[in-house]
């Protein structure tokens, strides 16, 4: 495994009084000095393993003939003809260049793995699919030109500023780790400072950050209708506007998280934004939901979705509840809304500290040095909160006896 790449400094290769010996890049990568004052680039690597493990060495050229960068593309061509088990000493055997589909797809499995919220894949998907980048997706990457970029961003540039905007930063960042993998050389087609801003019109100042919420005024009436629908989306945005939750907090849930002798939901670190435990108080409408699931459940999943090839366990779709929304006829607001509109009442109705109801939404309220001393999560606090909030939603008939899930 590479453990870090990019170590020497262009400006320390060229110096003159560069003393002899073996200089790393990372990645197997060195710059060998003799006492000469010549440079030249090798590629180390250990072939075999045990008693029979061999060190091999590959020449990459002489410096500066072949620059750091091209080196750093060479080494690269190496590891990744070691990883497709082929020999790195053939230089001759050229890595592969793939598809941008395929560099897109790489992408995302690396990248991804730090995401926690099944959504963010599902849009990175979407967006560098065929419903944006179908005109380049059969295409070598290294063959993806500014004006195939500008074939894909013009017809969104001006109507959807914001996915355009977006649009174009993923296929910038495709791009780039192609780059980083030896599959393209030169300037990112994608790149907007210095290249783009001259070829698109300025785009509109974006909000980031933000999603249409619905006036907490209107929530009431709004679960009013939820709670006379059937299906499982209309009861994980029950219980996910009636919690503050997020949308992936929701669809992940396991019923080994919930304790209900207790009343309290507890999210585990990995699927937190902040990647802290988050403890829930259930009132007794979200129980309320939860007690009949509970009784017929077949799945881990507390919304069980279509269970996947093979009989796998899979949660409801990323999609779900705001398929559910669109099926009310609700306008242009979002899940994740339902969270200012909790915020927006709890500052506007109530007298609950600001701190609270921050603390309800599992966010950071204060400086490190104040985070450091409040050990609490005011969960008491936040139970009254939330009780006030089913009530102003509509508290559903109160749950009878106890349950208690052991995971």
């Amino acid at each position: 495994m590479v453990r870090s790449l990019n170590l020497l400094a262009e400006t320390a290769i060229r110096a003159k009084d560069l003393k002899p010996g073996r200089y790393s890049d990372g990645g197997g990568l060195y710059l060998m000095t003799k006492k000469t004052g010549t440079k030249s680039w090798t590629f180390v690597h250990f072939k075999g393993s045990g008693v029979g493990r061999v060190w091999k060495e590959v020449g990459l050229g002489s410096y500066p003939s072949v620059s750091l960068r091209d080196a750093r593309i060479s080494a690269t061509n190496c590891r990744d003809r070691l990883r497709r088990g082929l020999d790195p000493t053939d230089t001759d055997a050229k890595a592969e260049v793939p598809t941008f589909a395929a560099s897109a797809k790489d992408f995302i499995a690396e990248v991804g793995k730090a995401w926690s919220n099944p959504k963010h894949r599902a849009q990175w998907e979407m967006t560098l699919g065929d419903t944006y980048c179908k005109s380049i997706r059969k295409k070598l990457v290294s063959e993806v030109t500014t004006a195939d970029v500008l074939e894909i961003l013009k017809p969104v540039w001006q109507k959807k500023p914001e996915t355009a905007q977006r649009l174009r930063g993923r296929i910038e960042r495709v791009l780039d780790f192609a780059k980083a993998s030896g599959h393209r050389s030169g300037e990112n087609p994608a790149l907007w400072r210095g290249h783009l801003q001259h070829l698109l019109a300025k785009g509109q100042k974006l909000s980031r950050g933000h999603h249409s919420a619905m006036p907490y005024s209107d929530v009431p009436a709004f679960v009013k209708r939820l709670r006379a629908a059937e299906a499982m989306s209309a009861k994980a945005l029950d219980f996910l506007i009636l919690t503050a939750a997020r949308s992936g907090e929701v669809l992940g849930a396991k019923w080994p998280e919930i304790e209900f002798t207790e009343k309290v939901w507890v999210v585990p670190a990995a699927r937190m934004k902040a990647r802290k435990i988050h403890r829930v108080p259930l009132t007794d409408a979200a129980l309320a939901i939860l007690r009949p699931l509970f009784e017929a459940r077949v799945s881990d999943y507390i919304f069980p979705g279509e269970t996947r090839r093979g009989g796998a366990d899979a949660p409801l779709s990323v999609m779900a509840m705001t398929m559910q929304m669109r099926r009310m006829e609700v306008g242009q607001f979002t899940p994740h809304g339902f969270r200012s509109a909790f915020r927006d009442w709890a500052g506007d109705q109530t007298s609950f500290p600001r701190e609270v109801a921050e603390a309800a939404l599992a966010h950071k309220v204060g400086d490190a040095v104040e985070n450091a001393y409040r050990r609490s999560d005011a969960l008491e606090k936040r139970r009254k909160l939330m009780a006030a909030w089913s009530n102003f939603l509509g508290a559903a008939p109160a749950v009878r006896g106890n349950l208690r899930v052991v995971g």
